[in-house]
């Protein structure tokens, strides 16, 4: 079966050759799973998200911190049932939620992986996404999942074909994001802060790009209003991930960078989350290694 399920609507046999995912094969291939500290606080909480991590990736940008898993195909193979049963060892090992990294090109089977386990998963299921996604392929979400962390990276087509080699970016994650806010309008929060229903709006300001940033979150605050939104706002960007080719990224974001956008996302109303400049650093991406 040819797959098409992404905006780079590759048409290529997966369990014949990779795709522009990097993933080939008919099965879920997962880098690690674990219980991560380090989402925001209404994902971590005090237990920990249950993070799922997907090899592979459709957008592939050129400075991914995660890019030694995003970037290839590798990882433990796993059927659908298998990782059901692993969203349940999370479960039981007291994970917040079901925190699905990456999951895009994964999606038809994680459906089959939560129709597996549906009777006994309790706890929310997060769909964690750079984005790049079709509304359509949000849609079929409906019923799986409860809570979209999404990011909307760029503004600029120029930007986004440069960086990411997607040139309808913008296009693509605005109509996926009015996809989710149809899904899960409203945020909703548990009795410990755990957010069980709404959707994370992310973006990470990138170097020389603050003025794209700014324009990301009028768009945003124009079409869907920010009450109903929480934005994480991330200053995390660590250049060492970033390839030599793009010298004038090749940078930390600085303060005055970072603190213009945020200055602006509370002139138009956003509440939510912000990050310390020290959060730029390579030490909190998890070591895949381990497995």
């Amino acid at each position: 079966m040819k797959c098409n399920i992404c905006p780079r609507k590759c048409d290529v046999d997966r369990s014949k050759q990779a795709g522009a995912c990097k993933v080939s094969g008919n099965t879920v291939k997962v880098s690690k799973i674990m219980l991560h500290h380090w989402e925001e606080p209404c994902i971590s909480g005090t237990n920990g998200s249950g993070a799922i991590f997907f090899s592979g990736c459709n957008l592939g940008c050129v400075y991914c911190q995660n890019k030694e898993i995003s970037h290839r195909d590798g990882g433990r193979s796993l059927s659908p049932a298998e990782l059901g049963l692993e969203m349940l060892e999370l479960q039981k090992k007291g994970a917040h939620n079901i925190n699905l990294v990456t999951p895009t090109h994964f999606a038809p089977l994680i459906r089959e992986a939560i129709d597996s386990v549906r009777s006994e998963l309790k706890i929310p299921v997060v769909y964690n996404t750079s984005g790049y996604e079709l509304s359509e392929e949000i849609e079929k979400m409906r019923g799986y999942v409860d809570v979209f962390l999404t990011d909307v990276k760029y503004f600029s087509s120029e930007a986004s074909k440069k960086y990411s080699r997607a040139e309808n970016y913008f296009e693509c994650a605005s109509s996926a994001l009015d996809a989710m806010l149809k899904i899960a309008p409203k945020c909703v929060f548990d009795e410990n802060g755990i957010m069980t229903s709404g959707v994370i709006l992310r973006h990470l300001v990138l170097p020389t790009l603050r003025n794209d940033s700014k324009k990301i979150l009028e768009y945003v605050a124009k079409t869907h209003g920010a009450e109903d939104i929480i934005l994480s706002l991330m200053c995390q960007y660590t250049p060492d991930f970033c390839d030599e080719n793009h010298k004038e990224i090749k940078r930390k974001v600085t303060t005055f960078e970072y603190q213009s956008v945020l200055d602006y996302a509370l002139e138009l109303g956003f509440g939510g989350y912000m990050q310390e400049p020290s959060s730029a650093n390579k030490a909190y991406t998890p070591d895949f290694k381990e497995g």
